[in-house]
Formats: structure tokens, sequence, C-alpha cells
């Protein structure tokens, strides 16, 4: 029996191969994912608040009574002493009256001294009848004392005489009431129509720190209430940044934690150290309306003040709190992660086939994982796997 001819063989060939390509045709397409290797690089674990610059020991300047301020002078970023003249204080003028006010105030200072006529008169009256019920008393005492009246008329005439003696009092207190009106009501009409207390300068608030006039709250002459803010002054040479940090970051924060301060204008981040955390939170409503427990931390500049000379007081930053960093960590995106019922997982890609491995993964830093055990340096993970992606499934890198 002869064998296959060169043609058959040929034909033979050429069907497998259109066998090929029909099975091929319905196979499914290499899914498209994006890729990136396990690699080792630094990582840093941060923090990230907005903060605002404050100056350590700002003053605020304000009167501590009821005053007349003369014209501030002092401008904001005009340097100060201490012990400096910043205020004077004079005591509050009183307002000038208009013509009813006037004549109201002459008519309180006539009724103000005719009360006094009248309680002159009344104490004239009480003074007569505390010396008749005197007179009565020594008579009915004499009378008692021959037997002519009863002990219940002695102790009424001495009840008459005590009686005389308290209205006379109360009648002297009157007059002097009555006379301290009429001098009240004479002073306000004259005082008034002055226009002004005619008293020097009382007192004169000083600067209690060397430094800058940081903000003039008030500058024209006037009248102010007791606590109103006339100035602050403090040094700017002492500035701190405070950033209120949620109170489940806070505690992972201690004085000494390295802090990078960034987006405040210049060209290099800003190197700070933790001064103090606040032992108190506060109850703050975030942007979405949600309650958060926010706590104060307080940090000190570290790099030199030509570093950072342009800063001033109430300007935002951007705080990083360093809470852990090393040089050489293996590490992979966290978009490669997913949980598993025995963990953490990710596929990676070994001959154009998916595949998953558990992972132990340690710090977290933005962006990147760390990968404790279950990867090697140089495996390829699928970044954001979708449910396509399955143990097996062959896929196909995308370009970025």
């Amino acid at each position: 029996m002869t064998g296959p001819t060169r043609r058959q063989i040929l034909l033979i060939i050429a069907a497998l191969l259109t066998a090929a390509l029909v099975v091929y045709s319905f196979l499914p397409a290499p899914v498209p994912v994006r890729t990136a290797r396990a690699e080792y690089a630094p990582l840093r674990e941060t923090v990230e608040e907005e903060g605002e610059t404050r100056v350590d020991q700002q003053y605020v300047i304000s009167s501590p009574v009821a005053a007349f301020i003369r014209r501030i002078e002092l401008d904001a970023g005009d340097p100060v002493r201490r012990g400096q003249p910043l205020v004077q204080l004079e005591a509050p003028r009183a307002s000038i009256l208009d013509v009813r006010a006037r004549d109201e105030a002459s008519a309180r200072v006539a009724a103000a001294e005719a009360s006094l006529e009248q309680a002159r008169e009344q104490a004239r009256s009480a003074q007569a009848s505390a010396e008749l019920a005197d007179a009565d008393l020594k008579r009915i005492q004499a009378l008692f004392e021959s037997g002519a009246v009863a002990r219940r008329d002695l102790d009424q005439a001495r009840a008459d005489a005590s009686q005389a003696d308290a209205n006379l009092e109360a009648a002297r207190a009157r007059v002097e009431t009555a006379r301290a009106e009429l001098a009240a009501a004479r002073a306000t009409l004259k005082s008034a129509a002055k226009g002004d207390s005619g008293q020097p300068v009382q007192q004169v608030l000083l600067s209690p720190v060397t430094g800058w006039v940081l903000a003039v709250h008030r500058r024209s002459e006037g009248f102010v209430n007791p606590g109103e803010p006339i100035l602050e002054v403090g040094d700017i040479r002492r500035l701190q940044v405070w950033t209120d940090v949620l109170s489940q970051d806070a505690v992972r924060i201690r004085t000494g934690t390295r802090v990078s301060i960034d987006g405040w204008g210049g060209d290099v981040p800003l190197e700070a150290v933790v001064s103090r955390v606040e032992p108190l939170g506060v109850t703050e409503v975030s942007a979405l309306g949600v309650e958060e427990q926010r706590v104060q931390i307080v940090a000190d500049f570290v790099s030199p003040p030509e570093m950072w000379s342009g800063l001033g007081t109430g300007y935002r930053v951007l705080s990083r709190f360093v809470i852990w960093e090393a040089e050489r960590v293996l590490q992979i995106p966290t978009g490669a992660l997913f949980r598993t019922q025995d963990g953490w997982s990710v596929f990676t890609v070994e001959q154009g086939r998916a595949h998953r491995k558990p992972v132990t993964v340690g710090r977290r830093a933005g962006l990147a994982a760390q990968v404790l055990s279950g990867l090697s340096e140089g495996e390829v993970v699928i970044v954001h796997p979708d449910t396509a992606v399955e143990e097996g499934v062959r896929v196909e890198a995308r370009p970025e």
C-alpha cells in the first residue's frame, strides 16, 4: 500500500490549520488589564491635613474698662518694643445735650431741688414731733413716779418717743438722698453741656512683647467697650503651624513627630516638628455635614527662618505628619489589593494568564502598600482588576 501523496499531506496540514483557526476564533479574547511591578522603594506613611500658621503668644490689646481712646497711629507690620506705649485711654466723654435734652436736665435739677426742700420740711416736722414726744415722756415719767398714772401710760409714752426718733432719722436720711440726687442732676447738666469729662489720661496700654503689629482693629479715636480688640501684636519670628486632625489620627502623633509643610507657596517643603498635641478634642461638622472629633496639633518650624520669611500669621499650609517611613520597602499599588476570605490577595500575571496570590500587607501610604510576604521583587500584578479577571484567565497588559 502506498503512503500519502504530497498533495494529501498539504491538504491535511491546511485542514489542521483551518481547524486551529476556527477553534482560536471561538476562544475568549484576552482581558485588557493595567499592570505594575512589585519593587523596592522608599515608603512614608503620613497623615495629611490643612493647617494654619499662627504666632506663638499672640497678644490682643484691649481696654479693661469703658474708655475713650486716641487715634492709633501704628500700622500692621510696624515693629514694637516691649513696654512701648500703644494706646492712650481717657475717661469716657459725656455726650453734648440738644435743646430738648438740656431742658429735661434742667427740669430734673429743679425737681431735685424741690425734693430736697420737701425732705428738709419733713425733717423739721419730724424734729418737732420728736421733741414733743420726748417732753411727754418726761412728764409721764414724773407722774408715774408719783403714782398718778399707770405703767401702761408710761410704756405708751416711751413707744411714742421711740417712734418719733425713728421718724426723725428717716427724714434726715431722705434729706441726704435728695441732696445727692440734686448734686448728680447738676453734674449731669454741667458736664454734658461741656461735652467732655475734663479728666486727664487715665491709663496707657503698653506692648507686652517685642515684635510687630499684626493687626489694627480700631484706628479712629472714640469710645471703646471693655474687652473690645484694638490691636494685635506678636513676634512673627516665633511662627507655628496649627492643624486640626481627626482624633483617630491624633493618637498616632506624638511630640517630636516630623512634619513636612507643603502648599505654602515656596519651591520646596518646609520641615517642622510637633511641639504639642492638645488634650481636648472638639466636635466639628465637615463639609458633608458629618460630625467629627478633631484635635489641635501644634508644630514648630525646624527649617531656617530665612526659608519661610515670607510667611505670616493666618496663612494656609498643608501639613503631612510622618507616622512611619523606611528607605527600602517592597511595595505595590493599593489598587492591586482585594479582599478574600483568607485576607488580602492580588492577581499576578504569569505567561499571559492571571493567577491569584494571597499576600500579607503592612503599612500603607497613599497609593502604595507594603508587602510583607506573598510576592517577590519584579512580579507583575494587576491594578484594579475587574470582574472579568479570574484565576487562569488570559490577560493582556493595556498600554498606559
